[in-house]
């Protein structure tokens, strides 16, 4: 598909420096730009590219000053970052734009779907499921009795609701993602042990985002929570009667034990783990690999490592981390030392 330059920056309400009746056809990387290609600059660090690159536009910053000629076509915007993902997304919404439902897919009677939905190949809709407007479900996609879905969620393909979720809207989940199933419950019994059941549920309010294949486990009783705004990456455990708070983002890997409290804000590296039962305060940071055995109560703070300490505390002993071989040898010296003079005196 194509598009003018001027067609761009209404688009991002900005404002076009050179050719604005140039057209381009797709996206590309400042430092591989083609004709035709569309970029942009927000890094200092890649400025030396706008100077060479093949791109037929770039967006800039307003407040961008080239030091020397650009051949390309300047669209200047307030911010170049946010303006480029507000293009992506844009863009994603054209190459995604499918509707009609599949006469493979199976819906059952008694569910209901809004306006404008797609339901591709393969995909079983059960009992009492309602499905809101403008809602694409890809092919494989398995959503369970009395779940409902709000308007202009994306069901990947392979996605696997069990029953009774609750799914807000502007919900993306991708492919192989399950959502609800048995949360990890077993009563020691003679050595042995016992299912305990899970009855509860998984709701996962608006304008959430959870990667591939994702677990996010219903709660024994009540509810396991995914709270407005949050981001989770791919290959993210999320155990049962967990809260994950407004705006908190998790990179891959992440595992949180069952009815852990994760606050509003919070930013956890890939592979931290939590034990279950704990509380994180709003706007923690935990950085990659750390693990958490303990609550962490201070609104804001910085952690790392394991059992996770706070960052600034923890760079200070990783010198010491590094110098331990070092430091057991001056010890041992000096003990000789001590120990020759004791004989002597």
């Amino acid at each position: 598909m194509e598009f003018s330059l001027s067609q761009i920056a209404h688009i991002l309400e900005g404002n076009v420096e050179g050719d604005d009746t140039a057209t381009v056809n797709n996206l590309c990387k400042i430092e591989e730009g083609v004709a035709g290609g569309l970029s942009f600059l927000a890094n200092p660090k890649y400025t030396p590219y706008i100077y060479k690159t093949e791109a037929t536009a770039v967006i800039v910053n307003q407040t961008f000053v080239p030091e020397k000629p650009i051949k390309t076509t300047l669209i200047r915007v307030p911010d170049a970052y946010q303006a480029f993902a507000k293009l992506l997304a844009f863009y994603e919404g054209i190459q995604q734009s499918k509707s009609g439902i599949s006469s493979l897919a199976f819906i059952h009677s008694r569910a209901s779907l809004g306006d404008n939905c797609y339901v591709g190949e393969f995909v079983v809709i059960g009992e009492n499921v309602k499905i809101g407007s403008n809602a694409k479900i890809y092919p494989h996609v398995y959503i369970g009795e009395n779940t409902v879905i709000g308007n202009d969620c994306a069901l990947y393909a392979g996605v696997k609701l069990y029953k009774d979720s609750c799914i807000g809207n502007r919900v993306t989940i991708h492919a192989g993602s399950v959502i609800g199933t048995d949360g990890f419950g077993f009563a020691p019994n003679d050595g042995t042990y016992s299912k305990i059941a899970q009855i509860g549920n998984v709701v996962i309010e608006d304008d959430v985002e959870i990667g591939a294949n994702t677990c996010v486990d219903r709660a024994t009783m009540g509810s396991t929570v995914i709270k407005r705004g949050v981001k989770l990456d791919n290959l993210i455990q999320i155990g049962h009667n967990v809260v994950v708070g407004e705006d908190t983002v998790m990179a891959s890997q992440v595992g949180v034990s069952g009815s852990t409290k994760v606050g509003k804000r919070c930013m956890l590296g890939g592979q931290v783990g939590l034990a279950g039962h704990l509380v994180v305060a709003d706007g923690v940071k935990i950085a990659a690999q750390s693990g958490v055995p303990s609550s962490l109560k201070t609104e804001d703070g910085n952690y790392f490592g394991t059992p996770a300490i706070d960052a600034a505390t923890f760079r200070r002993s990783s010198i010491h981390f590094r110098n331990f071989d070092t430091l057991v040898k001056r010890l041992n010296e000096l003990e000789r030392q001590v120990n020759e003079l004791n004989a002597k005196v």
